[in-house]
This record gives C-alpha cells, structure tokens and sequence, in this order.
C-alpha cells in the first residue's frame, strides 16, 4: 500500500470539526443514494425531497456508477490509461476509480479530489492502493483548477496522459462560475493522448412537472442538455458511441436489465485529447 496523505488523528479531528452537518452536501446525499451510511439527517431530507419529485434518481445515481466502472474499465484496459484525476470524488464506496483501474493495471495512479471535508476523513478508504499503484487525496472545489492541477502533480506526472474524471460534479458549477473555461484549463494541462470523461445532468427528459419542481429547489442543479455537455468536449475526439445517456454508453457487455434513458437523465461521454 501506497498511502500519500494519510491524515493524522489530529488532522482527522480538524477536518471533522469543519463539517456542517446542518446543510445537505452533494457528495453525502449521493451516498445516500447509493446506499451508503456516510450521511447526515440533512442529507437524508434533502434526497428524500428530491426522490419524491425525480424517483428515478436513484437508479441514476447507480447508473451513473456503472458507466464510472465502464469508463475506468475501459481507459486501463484498452487505452492504456494509467493515471486518473478523478474530480468531485464523493465519499468512498463499491468499485472506487483506483480499485476498478488497479484490476487491470496495478501500477495505475489516482489522484481524489473533493471540497466536503467528511471525504478526507475517509481519505484512508480512498487511499488503499494496490501494492505496485498510487493513490492520493487533494481537498479543493473544481472551481480552483490551478490549485487543482498544482497539488495533483505531486502524485501525478503531467507530461504523460492522464484521464481527468468529471463525473456527476459540473451540473453543480452554474454559468456564472464558468463551467466551461474551468475544464478548458484542465484539459490545458493534459499531456496529448489523455481523456475527458463527464458524466452530467440533464432535464431533456424529465415531466414539464418535475423540471417545475427542481426550478423552485434552492440548491437545484445547473441542468444542460445534449448540445451543452457535448460542447465541454470541444477540440477532442469522442470515443464512440460519442455523448449519450449513462445507461447507452459502451454497455453492449453489462448484465442484467437496463434502466431507461428517462430514468437516469445523464448525458455521459469520454473523449481524448489529440
């Protein structure tokens, strides 16, 4: 095990004490959707608030997972991938990007970031690398890309490719932060031959009722549809079957039932960088 930044009980206690548990945060309650016990009561309100306008949002939330799982899958095992920035990380749970890139190849690095202190609380879950691999954890917002990408090259070397993971985090960066100039920088500082992969919300297939409800929900997400998430892939190459719903994208292998397109309400693409 390779454990880069391994908090102190002194730390732990710091990070701890900084965490409002009065307020819902996006990685918590996706835990909570998943499952997960890694949650506060206001957490917990707040999707339950949201399942009972969307009830598909769960099976999202699960859906957006698995096309995780694919994506890595595919990087380490068939694009020779061995390096991932994995951006909005959440809190740690089955099938982490280090645990499902290690499977295929073991040296592969990984480098979380996340703003919710409670996940470098669990920084030690997140950090449990394979012998031979590198994990390590930054805690910043996706609105500081350059702090971002400067504590990230601790771990990661930046003039080899890297897959940048954005998934299920821009829907939570409205215009006004510009979402788009903030992963242009990103991908900026990306070696040729390193991928983007999003995963993003989108309301093009939700009830005129529920796009209603979300309208008036004071934390709403910045909901864009197929052409918005398409354009965060400008100058790349899309690896096909190009920007599609999470339940669509290279699952032709994937068991079981599929969910439908209305159900999850994500476009999700991967593109590398020429």
């Amino acid at each position: 095990m390779n454990d880069h930044s391994e908090a102190t009980s002194a730390d732990t206690h710091e990070m701890a004490s900084r965490i409002d548990t009065t307020r819902p945060h996006p990685a918590r309650r996706y835990n909570y959707w998943l499952g997960g016990k890694d949650n506060f009561a206001a957490d917990r309100a707040s999707g339950d608030a949201i399942a009972a306008k969307f009830p598909g949002i769960r099976i999202g939330a699960q859906e957006n997972r698995k096309f995780l799982r694919r994506a890595v899958t595919y990087l380490a095992s068939e694009a020779g991938i061995e390096q991932f920035l994995d951006i909005g990380t959440g809190l740690p749970t089955a099938d982490n990007t280090h645990e499902v890139a290690q499977r295929t190849a073991p040296q592969s690095k990984v480098v979380y970031v996340d703003n919710d202190p409670l996940v470098m609380v669990h920084a030690r879950a997140l950090l449990t690398s394979a012998e031979v691999g590198v994990t390590d954890y930054v805690e910043a917002d996706l609105r500081e890309p350059d702090k971002i990408m400067l504590e990230a090259a601790r771990t990661l070397d930046f003039s080899q490719p890297v897959a940048l993971m954005l998934v299920a985090v821009l829907h939570f960066i409205g215009d006004d932060d510009d979402p788009y100039g903030i992963v242009a920088r990103l991908v900026d500082g990306l070696a040729p031959g390193s991928y983007l992969v999003i995963s993003h919300a989108t309301d093009e297939h939700l009830p005129e009722a529920v796009k209603a409800a979300f309208a008036n929900m004071p934390d709403r997400p910045s909901f864009r549809d197929h052409e918005q998430v398409t354009r965060f892939f400008s100058g790349l190459q899309l690896v096909p079957p190009g920007v599609v719903s999470s339940v669509e994208w290279r699952v032709e292998n994937e068991p079981g039932p599929r969910a439908s397109v209305e159900d999850v309400a994500t476009h999700c693409g991967v593109a590398r960088k020429p």
